[in-house]
């Protein structure tokens, strides 16, 4: 890549960022809608779970092979046609007119949004060369992608009160457009110095696995979870899962290198982004429905109230990212998981007159955990890493986010319905103290992984790998 000045790296920075912005906005965003999306559409929650899910798992699914192909052919013009997908998908969701055409619809958005998280971290990574100005822009990226998750349902309540519920993908459209000229007139293309071969098996084993496992758990309740459907979708992701490690272990270049799981900060990066994303997506998740279908507040009146995790986000984060440039990732991750944990445990003593101020610290607290969360997640991930193999790098974390947040809604949304009595108006909150405890226990595991995985130990592994990774070259 050719060399940039401060101010052009800072405004690659910019562009990246506002591409970002709305794919995470985009993840968070439809939870306040899923209310008005049951009314309009005459949805059970197991549609709205997939609303929201059918877009993680894509993502998931395709981060990685994003990542390396883009690694191949150009990071710029992958991100172009992402944004492009990304575009066209928020059109058709915002007309479609059923649900089952709207999971469809998130569906090709989500393919838009696979060629842009891995893409835009592997731009930044290759912009921004000294380590510290590195870390430092993972911290304003981590800020970014934390702040667009928080605000969301915030956004999210005021276009579904003012404009309706379409509104909240036709928003994605002018921003897309405006980010593919930006990308094409001051972002320079980049590709990497040893092009990786495409896998199709890897990728069709990664598909197989995350779609049999997020199938059979929220589906395994209403099919029976001893039915020959259910039992079938968890074998398939048990049998797909030991084919991917058996497969990739003998591949030269694989899909997902299984040399970065040596290191015990990228393992632990990985386990702990799913942690702290199951967490993140159950809050959503339950949060929208308590907040609208028991208390009765409007999608705006709702958004409001989270603006202190919103506002928390913002702060920490930047934070964050500063605490993991100078001194490491230990204490943001500390700071995490405690936060996670003890939000858990306040939101399930939730009744259904619970005073505002009491919701008000558990979203507060919870800001905080998630604001520090992001950036030990993506410095683990790319630190140490050659820079030719960024995509992929970035794409295995990009990809670990995306599975916490379609297990978080499928775990919790199934333990709310098996849970579930009569109405969501008056059996919501006994139904979903469970998934308020999960969501605490998530955090539980954020602290134990973050301890364990920073200290010198784990980074001998992390030395070794870089090194063996070097030779490999």
């Amino acid at each position: 890549m050719e060399q940039l000045t401060r101010r052009r790296r800072l405004l690659v920075l910019g562009i990246c960022c506002l591409s970002l912005f709305i794919v995470g906005l985009d993840s968070t965003i439809v939870n306040l809608a899923l209310p008005a999306i049951r009314a309009d559409l005459d949805a059970s929650v197991s549609k709205l779970q997939w609303t929201i899910d059918a877009y993680t798992l894509v993502l998931a699914s395709l981060l990685m092979i994003s990542g390396s192909t883009a690694d191949r052919v150009g990071r710029r013009r992958t991100f172009q046609v992402g944004l492009v997908l990304f575009g066209l998908g928020s059109l058709l969701c915002g007309l479609a007119p059923t649900v089952d055409l709207l999971i469809v619809f998130r569906m090709l958005q989500a393919i838009g949004g696979s060629m842009l998280n891995p893409v835009a971290m592997s731009i930044i990574t290759n912009t921004f060369t000294d380590p510290r100005e590195r870390a430092q822009a993972i911290g304003v990226w981590g800020g970014v992608v934390g702040l667009s998750m928080s605000v969301g349902p915030l956004v999210g309540g005021a276009l579904v009160d003012s404009a309706g519920w379409r509104y909240i993908f036709w928003i994605n459209v002018p921003v897309a457009v405006l980010a593919v000229v930006l990308t094409a007139r001051f972002v320079p293309e980049s590709r990497a110095a040893v092009a990786r071969r495409i896998d199709p098996v890897g990728q069709v084993l990664v598909v197989l696995l995350l779609v049999g496992l997020t199938y059979g758990i929220i589906e395994g309740r209403e099919a029976g979870w001893t039915s020959p459907l259910i039992i079938g979708c968890f074998a398939v992701a048990v049998l797909a899962l030991a084919g991917l490690v058996f497969y990739e272990r003998r591949r030269d270049e694989p899909l997902l290198e299984p040399r970065f799981f040596r290191s015990a900060p990228f393992s632990g990066a990985t386990l702990i982004a799913v942690a702290g994303f199951a967490a993140l997506s159950g809050f959503l998740f339950l949060n929208s429905l308590y907040l609208q279908e028991v208390r009765g507040f409007t999608a705006l009146h709702a958004g409001l109230l989270t603006l202190p995790m919103a506002a928390m986000t913002v702060v920490f984060a930047p934070l964050s990212g500063w605490l993991v440039g100078n001194r490491g990732p230990r204490l943001p991750l500390i700071v995490a998981g405690s936060m996670l944990c003890a939000s858990g445990l306040v939101l399930a003593q939730l009744t259904t007159s619970t005073p505002t101020l009491l919701l008000l610290g558990g979203y507060l607290v919870f800001g905080i955990g998630f604001g520090m969360l992001n950036s030990p997640i993506t410095n683990a991930a790319v630190s140490g890493m050659p820079r030719s193999q960024a995509g992929v790098a970035a794409a295995i974390a990009s990809t670990s986010r995306q599975v916490g947040a379609s297990l978080g809604v499928a775990i919790v949304g199934t333990v709310l319905t098996a849970q579930l009595t009569g109405p969501l108006e008056t059996g919501f909150v006994p139904a979903a103290q469970l998934g308020w405890y999960i969501i605490a226990g998530c955090g539980v595991l954020v602290l134990v992984l973050g301890l364990i995985t920073t200290g010198r130990w784990a980074r001998r592994t992390a030395e070794a790998v870089a090194e063996e990774l070097v030779r490999a070259r």
